[in-house]
């Protein structure tokens, strides 16, 4: 599809630039037809399973066909989130889900797990597979990968700068997608493990519980240190579309269909004329999101942390309680329709009010507050206007028009997904991240050794010493999970480096650094290569690659599921829980408390990334005979993140030959599961 063409006006030649795809999200029945007013070229949706909103309405299978009914007769494309990883107990359920949207005629997938990837790819080839920005697909190898394994499209990580973004989009070989305007994750998407750790509601199950939204606590002062402000994009529509960007999208399946429809329609006026972009900012102020930034691809991320979590429009405080009305001061109009949000600060849960005949005196609005609790100077949010009434009925559909998916058909995917296995003796791999820890490193007592190295070490890492030379069979060179554009030229010599010296193992942290790795080399998969059920495995197994470690938010109920269990089980190490490009303000400190002050965390800085993780190791050593009695063999410790220590190593050896349980450590989700 070409982006540009060629146009002649009077004797001057220019260039009009294909006008990008504006996505919109349809969380609910009025999401959907505000976005169609709003003029969206697509929607993105959810059904009920499967999706990273699963607090959204959602849709189910007889709405979903009448929705396709309906965006049809408009000419808009209906795009279907299946952006989660999935448990092995649910891919049944996943092949009756995917025959559906393939017999429906969805016109396109939005995937994370490797494994929805490779059924859809196999046996359902009519659905056109999107890679969702939880994929962490940020540079052209992560497109170049994407391309040739036949997706359509990539939706990009929300973190590049425009200068990485125009590159990346030059070089794509499939369509790319960018996030425009909408709520920010501090963490790379797809890569955030804190709201697992803390309460295990995976993000990478939509089950976040948003801890970058709250407070904690440094040096004795209570804090947001990662609360990022909204995104906001519209002012670089005329740069977006001179870069060939495919597709612009709104974030917002939790909102409303007032919100859809205003910043829908902003940006609807800001592609067809970018004369109106300043009326569209306008048009933004009453989007009831929070503050907004431009993050990186506006050049600046210092003033993207804020201190206020909640949305919506700051209107003033509670100025009285006089009976059962409130007195509010506000700098701006308060009308009949209003939602009102009212936060105390006491931090009860706030309280909502339909404004109905307001009174006005001078700059206050005496309200009936409904016969609710509210305490003075506590502060008034406009979280919607009820200016416009949207559709909210479908027509209905009763019955499906094709039958369900065979019993035969299903029972063939699941044959043959079981992935063939040896029996293998005990294996034990360690992982380091500084150069420090190679001088009480006994290779004996080791099968592999893992080097996750920053770049400033691996300038001082010597190949050619003796140490490595006599060991080069047990030493696997580790990439990281993010290789900025402008940096894949270091790891490519890096790697062309260690081959040219015999070390030929490798573990990469994202599918596409295969491209990278010479042949005849051997290759391990990160846990950030979520092989989280037998599918997965089948995708990691189908590219040549020797083994993967499972995910470190992993809990036992889903190990034991999986048919394949010779790959590596993470038994020691400090989880990275947030894996961010922001930098985090603390005061003369490399730690701070959690919101409960007794969990602690601490902050690192590597490949300019920022990486919090927790100051108590996670440790599941006291289960490994455990795990070795149902068939898993190679294991791994990380001692990454940990103080370096030759009595460390032996201690850790010593529990993993017992058994036994190491202390102070957590379970994370080993034990108590994952939601």
């Amino acid at each position: 599809m070409s982006r540009i063409k060629i146009g002649i006006f009077g004797k001057k030649q220019f260039v009009m630039h294909k006008k990008p795809e504006l996505l919109l999200p349809a969380g609910n029945t009025e999401s959907f037809f505000a976005a169609l007013q709003a003029g969206a070229d697509a929607v993105y949706l959810g059904l009920t399973q499967f999706n990273a909103r699963a607090r959204a309405s959602n849709f189910n299978q007889f709405q979903f066909i009448s929705i396709l009914k309906e965006a049809k007769k408009r000419k808009v494309l209906v795009y279907v989130t299946l952006n989660t990883v999935i448990k092995n107990s649910e891919i049944g359920s996943l092949i009756e889900y995917l025959y559906f949207l393939n017999e429906a005629g969805a016109d396109g997938i939005i995937v994370q797990d490797w494994g929805v990837y490779f059924i859809a790819n196999t046996y359902f080839p009519k659905l056109k597979i999107h890679a969702s920005t939880q994929m962490g697909i940020h540079n052209s190898v992560g497109t170049k990968d994407l391309a040739d394994k036949g997706f359509q499209r990539t939706v990009l990580a929300r973190e590049l700068t425009l200068k990485e973004l125009k590159t990346v989009v030059k070089k794509s070989p499939v369509e790319t997608e960018v996030f425009v305007h909408g709520a920010l994750c501090y963490s790379f998407s797809g890569m955030c493990l804190f709201s697992s750790y803390t309460g295990g509601r995976g993000a990478n199950r939509g089950m976040c519980a948003q801890p970058c939204r709250r407070e904690y606590e440094d040096k004795n002062l209570k804090k947001y240190l990662f609360n990022l402000k909204d995104n906001q994009l519209i002012e670089f529509i005329p740069k977006l579309t001179e870069i060939g960007i495919s597709s612009l999208k709104i974030e917002g399946r939790m909102k409303s269909g007032e919100y859809t429809y205003r910043v829908g329609n902003a940006y609807r006026m800001a592609i067809d004329d970018e004369t109106k972009i300043p009326l569209a900012q306008q048009f933004l102020e009453m989007d009831f999101g929070r503050q907004k930034t431009n993050y990186f691809f506006g050049g600046d991320v210092k003033m993207a942390v804020s201190d206020e979590t909640s949305t919506g429009i700051l209107l003033g405080k509670v100025e009285k309680v006089l009976g059962n009305k409130i007195l509010i001061s506000s700098s701006q109009p308060i009308e009949s329709g209003f939602r009102l949000r009212i936060l105390s600060k006491s931090g009860a849960d706030p309280v909502y009010i339909i404004v109905k005949n307001p009174l006005k005196e001078g700059d206050f609005y005496l309200i009936n507050k409904e016969n609710q609790f509210i305490e003075t100077q506590s502060r008034v949010f406009l979280t919607k206007l009820q200016d416009r009434k949207f559709q909210n009925k479908l027509e209905i559909v009763s019955s499906l028009p094709f039958k369900f998916v065979s019993s035969d058909f299903k029972k063939m995917i699941l044959n043959n997904l079981i992935e063939k296995q040896n029996t293998e003796k005990e294996k034990l791999f360690f992982r380091i991240a500084s150069m420090d820890w190679m001088n009480y490193i006994n290779f004996n007592e080791l099968d592999g050794l893992f080097l996750a190295f920053s770049k400033p070490d691996w300038t001082r890492f010597n190949p050619e010493s003796t140490i490595i030379q006599n060991n080069r069979d047990k030493v696997f060179i580790e990439l990281p999970k993010f290789i900025a554009e402008n940096t894949i030229g270091f790891y490519i010599d890096l790697i062309t480096k260690m081959a040219d010296h015999g070390i030929r193992n490798f573990v990469i942290s994202h599918l596409s650094q295969k491209l990278m790795i010479p042949e005849n080399c051997r290759i391990i998969t990160s846990e950030n290569i979520y092989a989280f059920n037998d599918a997965a495995v089948k995708c990691i197994k189908s590219e040549e690659i020797e083994n993967f470690i499972y995910p470190f938010e992993i809990d036992f109920e889903t190990l034991e599921s999986m048919s394949f269990k010779n790959g590596i089980v993470p038994l020691y190490f400090f989880p990275e829980l947030f894996y961010s490009r922001m930098p985090v303000q603390l005061e003369n400190s490399e730690e701070f408390a959690g919101d409960d002050t007794k969990t602690r965390y601490k902050r690192y800085r590597k490949n300019g990334v920022t990486v919090i993780v927790p100051d108590r190791a996670v440790s599941i050593l006291q289960h490994k005979n455990r795990l070795s009695k149902i068939g898993f063999s190679n294991y791994l410790i990380d001692v990454s993140y940990d103080s370096i220590s030759k009595n460390r190593l032996k201690t850790l050896k010593t529990r993993f030959l017992k058994s036994e349980q190491i202390q102070p450590t957590t379970t994370f989700n080993f034990t108590k599961g994952l939601k």
